[in-house]
């Protein structure tokens, strides 16, 4: 259900698969359902509205002023409307070959977005639908909705400023809902392992840590608001005074409410590790490894496949290490060793931190001269470079992305974290970029967005498999142009980036489905990849809150090379690598 690029045969012709982005559509009998999905999603996620620069057509009204409501009520209605849309969807008969295709990529994202019908806990996710710990450590409705405004909300006028008052003014009632749905999951006794609600209230007392005048929702605002050369001083120091008010009556109160109740929790958490140990928890994994991994290979057979690429990819690193002067120990070993060399690391100072941010842009400005060789179309958007906010490092990842504005107002953001500047080696650095950036998320997703003949949902379509394999598959691309060459550390770095990916497929099976402890994994990945101590806990703790989503960059990769050696194989001399990118 989850692969429907598997089974269908192509519509379109591979040399011109994005030639009809601005022609005019006829109107599809499946349409009017197609934009109640766009309109349901994101008058339920408002914020996620903001981000992408939605219409307001497609989200029941204006919405710049509104923050999301998690209540368990409103949880429960936004996945009924979605099945409920699809109940409508499977009763259209169509012939056309695109409302074909349509109509089972939209049932299956509408799918996405509402879950599993046997599981109401936890919540809908922009970018992972069900998400199984509505407060957690690493995401979340109070992390995301408030990094998102911090970033996200543009405010350029008047009305702008006022809407962004008026959401912070709902702080309290929107963390009052998150709180019920809190409550409602932990009387069903669906309740996060204890070490990542230690972690979460660590996270939530950091997040309320500034003075209200130094948190992110303040000089957010104060930064555009000095921008703004047609309004008066007192009018902008009035705005920033009642910002300072929600800050503290609202936002402040409402967090401390949380980390309370996450107290009160302790003594009732799991101190195991895995999904399994929740109510039905065999039964919500398998559900993730269809949604998220997209297969349907078994949790035991997705371990040993796992642990069949860490010994195939351990060897082609040895190779390299053995062949550059390091013969001795294990590959895990030898790459925490040569992870303390000064010669690959950036120094631990404001000036070292610059200076790896400059690479990073290099390497994009690199890359992107020689993306024309393997791939024809080239997506609207730009993308740029940021290090996390400070509030941000502890819980983050070492590099993540976020997507441009629909109208191109915000570009594609490549996040990196810089807490821990020995976690960055310089040998790392150009894999993650591809990966990030060019040809990896930004260049997949920001050609989706522009592909305006598609249903919205498609446009912005998070299926993990298929944004994280196509991420993973473009490192092997990058070696395949090049970009390794007389770079032997380099093409380790990106050996270390798979290996770290295979290692993933063992771990997530190994918490959630062979019922490892957390320290069992921790003790794994460490020694198998010879990554940080400090990127292992994170990573480790990430796949703990996030059941099958580690699955994703392996698993899609593998299907996507597979993919194309199917297509080599059944064209021979007519196989076009553009068009072959361009397609997928």
């Amino acid at each position: 259900e989850t692969e429907p690029q598997q089974n269908q045969p192509t519509q379109v012709e591979p040399t011109t698969p994005l030639d009809t982005v601005n022609q005019e559509p006829a109107v599809s009998p499946l349409q009017e359902n197609f934009e109640r999905s766009a309109r349901t999603l994101f008058y339920a996620r408002p914020h996620y509205a903001t981000v992408l620069g939605v219409d307001e057509s497609l989200a029941g009204g204006k919405y710049n002023h509104r923050l999301d409501d998690y209540s368990p009520e409103a949880e429960a209605q936004l996945r009924q409307q979605m099945r409920l849309i699809n109940d409508k969807l499977a009763h259209i008969e169509v012939t056309d070959p695109v409302d074909i295709n349509n109509q089972k990529v939209m049932m299956n994202l509408n799918r996405y977005f509402s879950g599993h019908e046997d599981f109401d806990i936890g919540y809908i996710d922009m970018w992972m639908g069900l998400s199984p710990f509505v407060v957690n450590q690493i995401n979340g409705p109070l992390i995301d909705v408030p990094n998102f405004m911090a970033t996200n909300q543009k405010i350029k006028q008047a009305q702008d400023a006022e809407d962004y008052l008026q959401r912070l003014a709902g702080f309290g009632a929107f963390i009052q809902s998150v709180e019920a749905k809190l409550a409602a999951d932990n009387a069903k006794g669906w309740i996060a392992p204890k070490v990542l609600i230690e972690k979460a209230i660590a996270g939530l007392e950091a997040f309320i840590a500034p003075e209200p005048t130094a948190h992110p929702l303040y000089t957010s605002l104060s930064t555009q608001l000095d921008a703004m050369a047609d309004v008066d001083d007192e009018q902008k120091s009035q705005w920033l005074s009642q910002a300072e008010q929600h800050i503290k009556e609202q936002v402040y109160p409402g967090y401390q409410s949380v980390i309370a109740s996450q107290r009160a929790l302790l003594d009732k958490a799991p101190t195991t590790a895995g999904i399994w140990a929740q109510p039905n928890g065999e039964a919500y994994y398998a559900d993730a490894v269809k949604m998220l991994g997209d297969s349907d290979l078994s949790p035991a057979e997705i371990h040993q496949l796992g642990l069949d690429e860490v010994d195939r990819i351990s060897n082609e690193m040895d190779a390299i290490l053995s062949a550059n002067g390091y013969p001795d120990g294990t590959v895990g070993e030898r790459m925490l060793a040569i992870n303390d060399e000064p010669q690959f690391l950036y120094e631990d100072s404001t000036a070292g931190r610059a200076e790896l941010i400059a690479d990073l842009n290099g390497y994009i400005d690199e890359i992107n001269q020689r993306m024309p060789e393997l791939f024809a179309t080239k997506p609207p958007y730009e993308v740029e470079v940021r290090a996390f906010p400070k509030a941000r490092e502890a819980s983050a990842p070492g590099g993540m992305y976020t997507n441009p504005a629909l109208d191109g107002s915000q570009p594609g953001i490549y996040w990196i974290n810089l807490r821990d500047i020995k976690a960055n080696a310089k040998f790392d650095l150009k894999t993650l970029t591809y990966h990030e950036a060019n040809p990896g998320h930004h260049w997949q997703i920001a050609l989706n967005m522009a592909q305006d003949q598609l249903p919205l949902i498609r446009r912005i379509a998070p299926y993990n498999a298929y944004v994280e394999g196509w991420a993973l598959y473009s490192e092997l691309v990058a070696k395949e142009m090049g970009m390794y060459d007389g770079d032997p550390f380099g093409d380790l770095g990106r050996l270390k980036a798979e290996l770290f990916r295979a290692v993933r497929l063992v771990v997530d099976t190994g918490l959630h489905h062979q019922k490892w402890t957390r320290e069992q994994a921790i003790k794994y990945m460490a020694e198998a990849s010879g990554t940080v101590e400090s990127d292992v806990v994170a990573e480790i703790e990430r796949y703990m809150a996030w059941p099958g989503q580690a699955l994703g960059y392996k698993m899609g990769m593998i299907k996507i090379a597979e993919l194309r050696t199917k297509a080599q194989e059944a064209l021979g001399e007519q196989f076009d690598i553009k068009a072959f990118h361009d397609m997928v």
